[in-house]
């Protein structure tokens, strides 16, 4: 199983169906993403895997910046740091010094074409929007549960910013629960493999309902599309079940 890659992968997934909506693709955008544990070390490697350029990581002591990216070979010295030294995000810096390490800040102010926020609730305020969306940024995608602010969604919103919410696009994580539960019940065993292809198809098809409710003339707006869908959903499963 991947359970602990799911949301991270599951987040990728869904900006890539976005971008090929948007007649664009995952592939050498620039990446800048939150956060130092599980979603966002494999939101990384799933980013490196479709051949985007991640240029940040952070935990609550600051954030690394590497302008040449962040490969497997890096990302995996990162994992060391994280899970098994439980040290700060800065120790990078010992084994690649080129890299910067900025204290107490967040990354939103590096030039990017896409942001995944993945450490926090709340950890994207209004002016990192603004800042973001002035270096030319166009694609935003929720890893963590809320961590872009009210104010912060409305402005990617009014300015028509490939969005993202986490009730969409992280997903991944409880798709990959409800496997595990398929799985079982099953008596199966599932590779990882499959259990991959299965994690991407279920975001398409997420991303397929925001699609369908909604899109406009020339944009889409996810969070619309997000919400609609899941009323649709509760709706129809309580007329099924004769509730209504």
């Amino acid at each position: 199983m991947i359970r602990p890659e799911a949301t991270g992968y599951g987040v990728v997934y869904f900006i890539d169906e976005m971008l090929k909506a948007a007649n664009q693709g995952l592939k050498g955008k620039s990446v800048v993403i939150s956060g130092s544990g599980n979603v966002a070390q494999y939101a990384t490697e799933k980013c490196i895997d479709m051949g985007a350029k991640v240029l940040t990581l952070s935990d609550s002591s600051g954030y690394i910046y590497d302008k040449d990216g962040i490969d497997q070979e890096k990302l995996q010295h990162i994992m060391d740091i994280k899970n098994v030294k439980r040290d700060r995000i800065s120790a990078y810096l010992n084994k690649y010094p080129n890299a910067e390490f900025h204290a107490n800040k967040n990354p939103w102010t590096v030039k990017c074409d896409i942001a995944i926020p993945c450490a926090t609730q709340n950890e994207l305020k209004i002016n990192d929007a603004k800042t973001l969306i002035k270096n030319g940024c166009k694609t935003i995608g929720e890893g963590a549960n809320m961590p872009c602010a009210a104010d912060a969604v409305n402005l990617f919103i009014e300015n028509k910013i490939l969005y993202a919410p986490g009730k969409a696009s992280n997903a991944g994580g409880v798709a990959v629960s409800g496997l595990e539960m398929a799985q079982n019940s099953l008596k199966y065993t599932w590779s990882r493999e499959v259990v991959d292809g299965k994690l991407k198809e279920i975001m398409s098809d997420i991303h397929t309902s925001c699609i369908k409710y909604g899109a406009s003339k020339d944009h889409v707006n996810y969070v619309k599309g997000a919400n609609i869908a899941g009323f649709v959903k509760v709706a129809d499963a309580m007329l099924a079940q004769g509730v209504v």
